[in-house]
């Protein structure tokens, strides 16, 4: 669903049927605790590049608010663990490297196939 700040994210949800106007982040709600959300916070959240850099079902993004600076406001930060390999605090535009894994090595300007894949 499109956000207050113009970006499509999953984690995003408005339900303005017959009149209502309900808003929330999931992301920051399912947070333990719970992370009140304002759509000012849209503008700086990384999740939906993060959506459109890797499509992984395992990685999961924990939120945090933080402020860089105290007169600043708050910002989204997210930090990332993948259950499947068990790592955490890689890049998520990356992935954790262990759920999908390419098939072939680059050695210089050669490809070689994997032998195993």
């Amino acid at each position: 669903m499109r956000t207050p700040a113009g970006k499509e994210c999953q984690y995003f949800y408005a339900d303005y049927y017959r009149g209502r106007n309900h808003q929330e982040c999931r992301l920051l709600g399912d947070a333990s605790p719970a992370l009140k959300w304002e759509p000012a916070l849209c503008e700086t959240c990384p999740a939906p590049e993060i959506q459109l850099a890797n499509a992984c079902q395992h990685m999961l993004l924990i939120p945090r608010l933080d402020r860089p600076f105290p007169f600043l406001r708050r910002q989204v930060r997210v930090s990332t663990s993948c259950p499947h390999s068990g790592r955490s605090d890689f890049d998520p535009h990356i992935g954790c490297g262990k759920c999908h894994e390419l098939p072939f090595t680059l050695s210089g300007d050669v490809i070689e196939q994997d032998p195993a894949g």
